[in-house]
């Protein structure tokens, strides 16, 4: 029995008694799930919401330090580590600090917007990532060969079927993760589209709080459409790329688009090694259970909670996490990954953009989770501003499910609808989506038509009375963004 082996079966080993208890109540069809979902989801589920909310927490730095480790590479995948440069000009930085001040939101009673305080804007910086693509005629077994990293990428263009470029933003709670944990999932995409994925390495809070991540993002999606000096690739046209994530990363995409969308209406150009170039809109977006208030207060941050894993915030704080130097912060903020102040930007939790008019087509899928709800309203709310979207609730799901369960037979329905809609907007063109909205039964796999008009939970004034609720108690949830799960 080798050390990893033994160290999962000791900690398996107090939680026998829940095993059981899960066990039995499924069997007697007593718990919400076992009407949904077969016994080893239900497990699943509920050991990894146990192994998040530990009796004895761990540091941030320490569950960093943890959970992104690179497993190695070996299988059928391709992988072209690549770093994207800075460039000299600061214009990318310029712009995105512009956009974030535009963008605030008025005051409810109308009075002057305070300036923004202890707010790190940080400074352009090379990106990696990493080019992914499917390697038919490897072995499971399979490593890279001894080639240099530009080889490796040529080699993976050889076996790449079509145009498809998807800029994939892993998920983690913005603060976890990394390329290295998602080749499972970038493998399996680029598999089904036969494309490639240029998977980024964005900067991690609460080390480098907003916007790093978002400068990062854009930097890379530049990158894509306008190669510096040195890059693998030549340009790629943006009908050809989808921005796709899961989480944290489908936040992210959405922030990126509608900083793009600020761009637009501004018409906002950036300086980009030594040439002034726009930023065009992508052909769409492909995102997984996307993290979408990161204030948290969803009506379905509790009332699903049965059937997902992420820990409802109630109860985080009762066993603090040990300081160490990442956290907390100095200067002291209660949310991980911004600004106190910045919680409810536009820019941050993407449901108080006031128009997403223009975007491209979006696809969303989500399950019975915690961030079920603002899925739902971001849908509605795509769908009231023109914007075709393709939104599929799965029954008894929990969150990112088709990364947890690969195989069975909600995760492969999931994973073609998602594929299917990355293909579909850059072969056959945005103009090729019909907006559709749809639940897939548990068990017996029925697609159900879901009416738009009764899709949100809520309506926006009740959003933003909830958000200004939130603001008076000058309360936002403790550690949102760091002590929700690490799949967020």
């Amino acid at each position: 029995m080798d050390v990893a082996t033994l160290k999962l079966l000791l900690q398996l080993l107090p939680r026998l008694p829940m095993i059981a208890r899960v066990a039995i109540f499924h069997m007697l069809q007593m718990s919400p799930s076992s009407k949904y979902v077969d016994l080893k989801t239900e497990l699943t589920v509920t050991l990894i919401r146990s192994f998040l909310t530990p009796s004895k927490p761990m540091s941030i730095s320490d569950t960093q330090s943890l959970l992104n480790r690179d497993p190695g590479i070996k299988g059928r995948i391709w992988v072209a580590k690549y770093t994207a440069p800075a460039p000299k000009e600061t214009s990318i930085r310029d712009v995105v600090i512009r956009a974030i001040e535009n963008m605030r939101q008025p005051a409810s009673d109308g009075s002057p917007l305070p300036p923004l305080k202890n707010v790190d804007w940080s400074d352009v910086v090379p990106v990696e990532a990493e080019w992914t693509g499917y390697r038919a005629g490897a072995t499971p077994q399979s490593i890279l060969p001894s080639i240099t990293e530009a080889e490796k990428y040529a080699e993976m263009m050889k076996e790449v079927k079509n145009r498809t470029t998807v800029l994939y933003l892993h998920g983690g709670a913005y603060y976890l993760m990394d390329p290295f944990t998602y080749r499972p999932t970038t493998k399996l995409l680029t598999k089904l589209i036969g494309g490639r994925c240029y998977s980024v390495r964005y900067r991690l809070a609460p080390q480098n709080p907003f916007p790093a991540a978002l400068i990062d993002a854009l930097l890379s999606y530049l990158n894509l459409l306008y190669p510096p000096l040195g890059a693998f690739h030549e340009a790629v046209k943006p009908e050809d790329i989808v921005f796709s994530g899961d989480s944290a990363g489908g936040n992210l995409c959405m922030a990126l688009t509608q900083l793009l969308l600020e761009f637009k209406r501004t018409n906002t150009k950036i300086q980009w090694f030594g040439q002034e170039v726009d930023v065009p809109l992508p052909a769409g977006l492909a995102l997984s259970s996307p993290w979408l208030d990161l204030t948290h207060s969803s009506p379905s941050c509790k009332t699903n909670a049965e059937f997902d894993y992420l820990p409802m915030l109630q109860g985080l704080d009762k066993v603090p996490r040990p300081s160490c130097a990442a956290w907390p912060a100095n200067p002291p903020r209660k949310v991980l990954y911004c600004a106190d102040a910045l919680i409810t930007h536009p820019l941050v939790t993407l449901l108080t953009a006031r128009s997403w008019e223009g975007c491209p087509p979006v696809y969303i899928s989500c399950g019975w989770e915690l961030l079920a709800d603002e899925d739902k309203y971001m849908a509605a709310k795509l769908h009231a501003d023109k914007v075709p979207v393709v939104f599929e609730e799965y029954e008894g799901m929990p969150h990112c499910f088709p990364m947890i369960f690969k195989g069975s037979p909600m995760s492969v329905r999931c994973l073609d609808a998602w594929t299917e809609f990355t293909t579909d907007v850059v072969e056959k063109g945005p103009g090729s989506v019909e907006s559709a909205f749809r639940t897939i039964k548990a068990r017996t796999m029925k697609e159900m038509d879901i009416d738009p008009s009764g899709l949100s939970p809520y309506t926006e004034e009740e959003l933003r009375e909830r958000l200004r609720g939130l603001r008076r108690e000058r309360a936002p949830p403790a550690q949102a963004t760091g002590d929700v799960a690490a799949k967020l």
